[in-house]
């Protein structure tokens, strides 16, 4: 029993270190979350560019807004809903963080999801009193480019550097001061 498990385990290694997908090829971000984790970094060729996220923005309607905009600037996207009890405690979180950053090249970029009445997320920003941009997306189509992402994980950011590549993931709600660090270090970046 044992040696048919050790063989299992080498057949299983052996199909993650070849093949042709996006991650082997290294063209694009393929989400994984080693061991359940919900916070994930990614460091130097781990870095993947995501695919450019677009739709329309969710307080201008037929405004278009896509992640191509933030050329050259560290973007958080965060994904949310008006729905999500621990999105209502980070939104104002993301603000604080948006307006101590915005003019040093970071930018917030939220994704309203699974709302289906307009009204309730314009609300929820309204009231909150957030300034960044955020694209209404109710059926999460402009997450479909995000290989493996779950998208029933909410909240959620994934963090991108400069070139729009993938850093550090989190799965869950965040405080600025979590947030922070990670910032500051692509910033730094050159």
């Amino acid at each position: 029993m044992r040696r048919l498990a050790i063989a299992a385990a080498l057949l299983v290694l052996a199909g993650c270190s070849t093949g042709t997908d996006a991650v082997v090829r290294g063209t694009e971000f393929d989400f994984v979350a080693p061991g359940g984790k919900l916070e994930i970094v990614y460091d130097g060729a781990d870095r993947k560019p995501l695919p450019d996220i677009t739709g329309e923005s969710l307080l201008e309607q037929g405004k278009q807004i896509k992640l191509s905009d933030y050329a050259g600037k560290v973007v958080l996207v965060n994904i949310w809903g008006a729905w999500c009890g621990p999105c209502r405690s980070e939104a104002p979180e993301l603000e604080e963080l948006y307006k101590a950053y915005k003019d040093k090249g970071v930018q917030v970029l939220g994704i309203d999801v699974r709302d289906d009445a307009r009204s309730q997320p314009e609300d929820f920003m309204r009231d909150r009193g957030l300034t960044y941009p955020s694209i209404y997306d109710p059926g999460s189509r402009s997450l479909l480019g995000l290989k493996g992402y779950p998208r029933s994980a909410v909240p959620s950011t994934i963090i991108l550097d400069k070139q729009h590549r993938v850093a550090q993931v989190f799965l869950i709600a965040k405080l600025k001061s979590d947030f922070e660090p990670v910032v500051e270090r692509l910033l730094a970046e050159k």
